[in-house]
C-alpha cells in the first residue's frame, strides 16, 4: 500500500507589513505588494509563474507499507520560485527570483513512521540596500526568504505537518494535503529580516528562525478584514509590545480590532481561553453588549492591530461574529 501526503507554504508581502521609509518603493513603484493568496490552491506551478507570490515550498512525500510496516519512502515535492513584478502603473515586467538549493536532510525513518524535512527559499530579484546590525554593516543584495517544513507519514496512512522555521519576513501561509489554507506563521519582522538575516543566520549557513504558527481565522473574519482595510476609511494602526494589553476586561470600548500581525491571548476572569493570530477580528461583543469589554486581549508577541469603527461593519455581521467568539461558553 502506498500513502502520499503533502504540506505547502506560500510566502507573500502584505501591504501593512513594511514600515517607514521602506514603503516608498512599494507605494510609489516600481515594486508591489501582494494580494492575499486564495484559501484553496489549485495550480501551484501557475501560481509561482504569475508574480502573485514570492516563494512556494511544496513538501510532498510518500511511503510504501507491507504487512503493517513501512518498507520504502521518498520525497516528491520541490521548491517553486516566484517572480517579482517591476515597473510603473500597468507597465510591469516579471523578473525571476534567485533560488537557493532545496535542503532535504535524510528522513528520520522507522518501520512505523517517516519524518521528512524540506527547506526552500531564495532572494527576490531586486537588490535591497540596507544597514546591518553586524559586519559588514551594509549590504545591497536582498535578504533571503524561506520556510522549513516537516511532514510525518505513518504506517496507517495518517500524517502530520509542522512548520519548523521560517524567515521573519514576509508573510507565510501554510496549506494542508488538500491545498486548503490551514495555518499561518503569525509574526512578521521586517527590521530583523533586513538587518540580521544573512550569512550564518539562515538555513544555508548554520541557523533557522523559529516560527510561531496559529490557526486560520474564519471565512467571515477574512471577508470583514477586507472591508476594514479597503472599505474607504483607513484604520488607525496600533503597535503592541509583548506583554502589553490591547484592552482590559471591564473597560468601556466602542472600537473593533483586526489583528494584522502577531499573537494575542484572550483572557476572561484571569483564565486564558484562546490564542489568536493574524486575521482575527476582536472586540465586537463590547459593541453588542453594552459597550463593556468582555475579555482582556494581551500581546504574546510584538503585534500590530488595525483599529476600526463599529459603523464599518453591519450589525448582522457583528452578531454572527460574536456567536463564534463566546469562548467562555465552550
Amino acid at each position: 500500500m502506498r500513502y502520499e501526503s503533502s504540506t505547502t507554504s506560500v510566502s507573500w508581502i502584505p501591504s501593512e507589513a513594511i514600515p517607514g521609509m521602506m514603503r516608498l518603493p512599494f507605494d510609489l513603484g516600481p515594486v508591489h505588494y501582494d494580494d492575499p493568496p486564495s484559501d484553496q490552491l489549485t495550480d501551484i506551478e501557475a501560481l509561482s509563474r504569475s508574480g502573485a507570490v514570492r516563494f512556494i515550498n511544496e513538501l510532498r512525500a510518500w511511503v510504501e507499507v507491507e504487512n503493517g510496516w513501512i518498507v520504502r519512502h521518498g520525497h516528491s515535492g520541490r521548491g517553486w520560485m516566484g517572480k517579482t513584478k517591476l515597473g510603473f502603473g500597468s507597465r510591469k515586467i516579471l523578473y525571476p527570483t534567485i533560488g537557493m538549493r532545496d535542503i532535504r536532510p535524510q528522513p528520520e525513518a522507522s518501520k512505523l513512521s517517516v519524518r521528512f524535512v524540506q527547506t526552500t527559499g531564495g532572494r527576490v530579484a531586486m537588490p535591497l540596500p540596507r544597514k546591518l546590525n553586524r559586519p559588514p554593516f551594509v549590504q545591497i543584495i536582498p535578504p533571503i526568504v524561506w520556510t522549513t517544513l516537516a511532514l510525518t507519514i505513518n504506517a496507517d496512512g495518517s500524517s502530520k505537518a509542522e512548520v519548523i522555521g521560517a524567515s521573519p519576513f514576509p508573510r507565510h501561509w501554510i496549506y494542508d494535503d488538500s491545498l486548503r489554507l490551514a495555518n499561518k506563521v503569525a509574526v512578521t519582522d521586517f527590521k530583523s529580516w533586513s538587518g540580521d538575516i544573512f550569512g550564518e543566520r539562515t538555513p544555508w549557513g548554520a541557523e533557522d528562525s523559529p516560527a510561531f504558527v496559529t490557526e486560520v481565522e474564519t471565512a467571515l473574519e477574512r471577508e470583514l478584514s477586507q472591508t476594514i482595510m479597503r472599505g474607504g476609511t483607513k484604520p488607525k494602526i496600533r503597535k503592541l509590545k509583548s506583554g502589553e494589553a490591547l484592552v482590559e476586561q471591564g473597560q468601556a470600548g466602542d472600537e473593533l480590532f483586526l489583528l494584522l500581525d502577531g499573537v494575542l491571548s484572550v483572557d476572561v476572569d484571569g483564565k486564558v481561553l484562546a490564542e489568536v493570530g493574524p486575521g482575527a477580528i476582536l472586540g465586537e461583543r463590547a459593541l453588542l453588549e453594552g459597550g463593556t469589554r468582555t475579555a482582556t486581549l494581551r500581546a504574546l508577541t510584538p503585534a500590530r492591530v488595525a483599529v476600526a469603527n463599529a459603523d464599518q461593519i453591519s450589525p448582522d455581521a457583528l452578531a454572527e461574529l460574536a456567536t463564534g467568539h463566546r469562548r467562555e461558553e465552550s
